[in-house]
């Protein structure tokens, strides 16, 4: 199916203005550290199932409680800052994020890393949705590029994060965690900046007449809206449900497939992430170009005969298919969020929020079933199980056509 509805106009600020590059650098780089710390939950995992004996579901349970904190409150405060701007909520969310990596280190028992976790979730929920929004408004219109640049940040940081918990965490012990509380200090004065820009941002458009708000919506119909979003979800489904069994378990996967060590497993986890980091770039200003339904099209059903290989593949091409479904499944993300935010371009916040919270809830959902499902076959055959999600980017096919400017 597809539609010849008119493009539309994805903002009510001015398309031309020039980008406020200083901005985007700054919660770009504030994405790499709020990522980075996340990402130490999962390089941690190793450590934390020998240490307090826990098993794969207990493991899933983690990912679980981050990102179901994270999924359930990214909709409802994306929604109040549509109503209500909270410019400094962004340092305080960063805050909540370091008490919660605190706690980490310090947790002397399984329900301890628990409560730490909804501290992370909560941190991300409040950060994502406002970034995400400020990002656009620094755009200068190129809001593919945009977006491709504030997910830079936050999957480089993801990257960090194993390869520095190879290099500290691993030899040091869990109370290492605590020294890369001075990277979250940095997150916050980052945020403070954006956050006074982000406020005086508020006040010039204050002053600025309304003219022209109304016909800058979209022209699509409300229920073709609705079938739309709808299928967006079910791609991010796909990304994230697949994401969250390929890097929950990678490490476990390559251990007990090929004997690696628990370094070597992280570096390979660094390797996947860092090949997402780089993917992340393409997504947005290929999808400026060339409309986003391509970008999408290509970016999760392509990688679907790389996801069916993997399974039985040797380490060698292991590492050469994680590699390539890392980059071309990345792209993803900028494109679907960019193409729903266009769809409904006065709610950017409540959009932003049900993209990011829906899809750290599918990562949370995903690591917790799959770690049931480990626990009760293994690592092996979830791995086989998931290799046919991709698949689902078919649907892809019923998005409307819609070319940026």
């Amino acid at each position: 199916m597809s539609s010849t509805a008119p493009p539309v106009a994805a903002s009510s600020t001015p398309a031309r203005r020039p980008a406020a590059v200083g901005v985007l650098a700054a919660i770009s780089s504030s994405h790499l550290v709020n990522d980075m710390m996340q990402s130490l939950i999962l390089a941690l995992y190793p450590i934390f199932k020998a240490q307090f004996h826990l098993s794969f579901t207990q493991v899933g349970m983690i990912t679980l409680t981050y990102q179901l904190t994270a999924s359930l409150f990214q909709p409802l405060i994306g929604l109040r800052t549509d109503k209500r701007p909270a410019p400094y909520s962004l340092p305080m969310g960063m805050t909540s994020t370091l008490c919660g990596l605190l706690l980490l280190a310090y947790a002397p028992n399984f329900s301890t890393v628990l409560v730490a976790a909804m501290l992370v979730g909560i941190g991300s929920a409040i950060f994502h949705p406002e970034s995400s929004r400020i990002a656009r408004l620094a755009s200068g219109g190129r809001h593919g590029l945009s977006q491709s640049v504030f997910q830079l940040g936050g999957n480089a940081g993801t990257a960090i994060g194993p390869l520095l918990a190879a290099a500290v965490i691993a030899p040091n012990g869990q109370r290492s965690v605590a020294w890369f509380g001075g990277a979250a200090l940095i997150g916050i004065g980052l945020l403070t900046y954006v956050s006074r820009w982000y406020q005086q941002h508020l006040v010039v458009s204050a002053s600025k007449p309304k003219a022209g708000m109304a016909s800058s919506g979209s022209l699509l119909p409300k229920r073709t809206v609705a079938w739309v979003i709808a299928i967006l979800l079910v791609l991010i489904f796909s990304k994230y449900f697949y994401i969250a069994g390929l890097s929950s378990y990678y490490t476990f996967y390559l251990m007990q497939k090929f004997h690696v060590s628990v370094q070597s497993a992280q570096l390979h986890l660094f390797g996947f992430l860092l090949a997402s980091a780089a993917g992340t770039l393409i997504g947005g200003p290929v999808g400026d170009r060339i409309g986003r339904k391509p970008v999408i099209w290509a970016s999760i059903l392509g990688v679907a005969p790389f996801a069916l290989m993997l399974p039985y593949a040797n380490l060698e091409w292991t590492t050469v298919l994680t590699l390539i479904i890392g980059f071309v499944l990345s792209s993803a993300f900028s494109a679907i969020l960019v193409y729903a935010q266009e769809l409904m371009p006065h709610r950017i916040g409540t959009v932003s929020g049900l993209f990011f919270g829906f899809a750290f809830g599918m990562g949370g959902l995903g690591a917790a079933v799959l770690g049931v499902l480990a626990d009760h076959t293994s690592i092996l055959w979830v791995y086989k199980v998931i290799s046919f999600l991709p698949l689902l980017g078919m649907v892809a096919a019923f998005l409307p056509n819609r070319r940026s400017h």
